[in-house]
C-alpha cells in the first residue's frame, strides 16, 4: 500500500531531529533508505511492518534497524500519521 500523504506534529519533528542527530552518517542513510521504501509501499517486507498490541492496537510500527522504529497510524483517506520514533520502550 502507496500512502496517499505522510503527516506528523511537531513534536514528532523534534524527535525526528532528535533521534537523527544521535545517527552516525551510515545511520542516517540506512534511515533515508528505509523512508523510501515507506513511501512506496508501507508493508514492504524489508520494512517489518506490524500491527501493535494492547493499548497501542490502532497503530502499526515499522523497524528503522534492530532496535529503533517509527510508530504511525493510517488514517481513513489513506494517509499515514506518524507519532513516534526511537527505540521499542517508545510509546510505554
Amino acid at each position: 500500500m502507496k500512502p496517499k500523504y505522510l503527516k506528523f506534529d511537531a513534536a514528532f519533528e523534534k524527535k525526528f531531529k532528535k533521534f537523527t542527530s544521535q545517527l552516525t552518517e551510515t545511520g542516517r542513510r540506512r534511515l533515508k533508505r528505509k523512508l523510501e521504501i515507506f513511501k512506496e509501499n508501507i508493508f514492504d517486507g524489508r520494512l517489518k511492518t506490524h500491527k501493535l498490541k494492547g493499548e497501542l492496537g490502532a497503530y502499526h510500527a515499522f523497524s528503522i534497524d534492530y532496535s529503533n522504529r517509527i510508530v504511525f497510524r493510517t488514517l481513513d483517506d489513506g494517509g499515514i500519521y506518524f507519532v513516534e520514533i526511537g527505540s521499542h520502550d517508545i510509546c510505554y
